[in-house]
């Protein structure tokens, strides 16, 4: 029985390597930081590299499907995805910091560089967790992390601040979550995802009062972390004053973390177990899925899309934008069929590059200005004109206006809704969109048509490094607008949970 578990485990080290390979990468950068006892580019460089690897044996677990440490991870193409997306997005983030003032004007050496490949190596585990202690635990590590880098700058008192509102928020959700998820134990006796689905399936559970609020509770704990209303009073004030590539590394790795493992916990726990009731799906008898997730959804793009039509901070603006953004990713799951998923992910692909893009300008914008404001942008065309017709691509992609990867994830979300005869639902999203184009254009409109109030207007300057960057986000924004297949054959690829067809 002793070699049986030890040769288990071997077995199960083997699918951890990416995750190992970023525990070392945080102990290297902590080391680092030790020894340089100031910033240091190296320290940053180090993250990266640790970063490519881990991708690089991430890329080779594509083909795989295993089960690891007993059932509390999986390796499967849908984990791989998303631990790849992490990857991407953790080494633009870290390549803002050495473009961002915020960071290298704050009193810190380079401790942002190791807590935020330990929040990549959290979503690592969000992505892969199979058992409820795992999500929880995985999840509170990309929290942790989260709260620390969002009072980075400590002597910005609108830093600290929503440091501590994310704080009050966090912890208020994970106890929510946690309690949802002991009540599932205490009726499955199981914490193990593909367990619980089994005895789900043979129980009676008609509308069970425990069961119908343990899912509420954890949806409430998922829903926190991808910004979904009514959870989502915390994403204005903490995107706000939080430094800006700490902002975007929220909007994009937090949030994709609690896409995948809200993705995971539902898709496996219940909607196997799903029943076509009256031409809509319950995900047991007495709890109408399609219901509450249409809910969330609509809510979260109707209030994501109209407060940020009032926002004079760009970044409150992008934070109001995300949640928005959020509901459109949500539209897939209210189907609860491969095609939906499939959709999901390739918006999820584009949302990264655009998201990015749009943070990375404000960045190079705020080392100028100073500032967020909309008002301080005003003419920024004629002082940089590459810098904001950068901006112009990633505010049309976010729109989904075509011929950019913002339109192609828009398209599938929309064909996928209008294919399951949730026609309805689609034209909502539609309307939505419109909305959206109003504050996306306006962002351009300040920048192009709008004169700066010096008469003699100074022309700024940015190295060859930050036009890099940007290209390099740019880029993917047109070329999968104008060429999805290959990011639609990614994203069915990757489409495959453990344990569904």
């Amino acid at each position: 029985m002793q070699e049986l578990t030890l040769k288990q485990t071997l077995n199960s080290l083997s699918g951890f390597i990416p995750e190992t390979v970023l525990i070392a990468t945080v102990i290297v950068c902590l080391f680092l930081d030790l020894i340089l006892r100031k910033k240091s580019v190296i320290v940053a460089v180090a993250g990266i590299v640790g970063l490519l690897v881990s991708g690089y044996f991430a890329y080779l677990q594509f083909g795989m499907r295993e089960v690891i440490f007993t059932g509390m991870a999986v390796v499967d193409p849908f984990a791989v995805f998303f631990k790849i997306l992490f990857v991407v997005s953790t080494i633009f983030v870290i390549i803002f910091t050495i473009s961002s003032k915020e960071i290298q004007e704050s009193t810190h050496h380079n401790e942002h560089v190791y807590l935020m490949v330990a929040m990549a190596l959290g979503a690592f585990l969000m992505a892969s967790a199979s058992n409820m202690i795992m999500m929880y635990l995985s999840l509170e590590t990309v929290s942790i992390s989260s709260y620390i880098l969002s009072g980075y700058t400590k002597r910005i008192k609108r830093s600290s601040e929503a440091a501590m509102k994310y704080v009050i928020y966090g912890a208020a959700s994970s106890g929510i979550m946690i309690y949802g998820m002991s009540l599932i134990y205490g009726f499955t006796g199981s914490m193990n995802i593909y367990e619980i689905s089994a005895i789900l399936a043979k129980s009676a559970v008609t509308g069970n009062p425990v069961i119908v609020m343990s899912i509420i509770m954890i949806l409430a704990g998922f829903g926190y972390k991808i910004s979904s209303v009514p959870f989502h009073f915390w994403t204005p004030d903490v995107y706000e004053g939080a430094p800006v590539p700490v902002t975007a590394f929220l909007a994009v790795t937090s949030s994709a973390a609690g896409f995948a493992v809200m993705i995971r916990f539902f898709a496996v726990t219940f909607l196997q177990n799903n029943i076509l009731l009256n031409g809509k799906l319950q995900i047991i008898p007495g709890i109408n899925w399609t219901e509450i997730i249409v809910v969330l959804s609509v809510a979260s793009m109707i209030i994501g899309n109209f407060t940020a039509v009032w926002q004079q901070s760009v970044k409150r603006m992008l934070a109001y934008s995300s949640i928005a953004q959020g509901g459109y990713i949500m539209l897939g799951m209210t189907m609860a069929t491969q095609q939906g998923l499939t959709a999901m992910l390739v918006y999820l692909m584009g949302y990264l590059f655009m998201t990015l893009g749009a943070f990375y300008v404000v960045i190079l914008v705020a080392n100028k200005v100073d500032s967020d404001e909309l008002v301080d942008m005003r003419g920024f065309g004629y002082k940089s004109p590459v810098i904001a017709v950068f901006m112009a691509v990633f505010m049309f992609s976010l729109a989904g206006i075509p011929s950019t990867v913002g339109f192609v994830g828009k398209f599938y979300l929309f064909s996928a809704l209008i294919e399951s005869n949730m026609v309805w639902l689609a034209l909502v999203a539609v309307l939505n969109s419109v909305v959206s184009l109003f504050f996306y254009i306006k962002v351009l409109k300040y920048m192009f048509l709008m004169k700066p109030e010096e008469e003699l207007t100074p022309k700024y300057q940015y190295g060859i490094g930050n036009y890099a960057v940007l290209l390099l986000l740019a880029l993917p924004v047109m070329f999968f607008g104008l060429y999805f297949a290959p990011l639609v054959k990614i994203a069915e690829y990757s489409a495959i949970l453990i344990g569904l067809k």
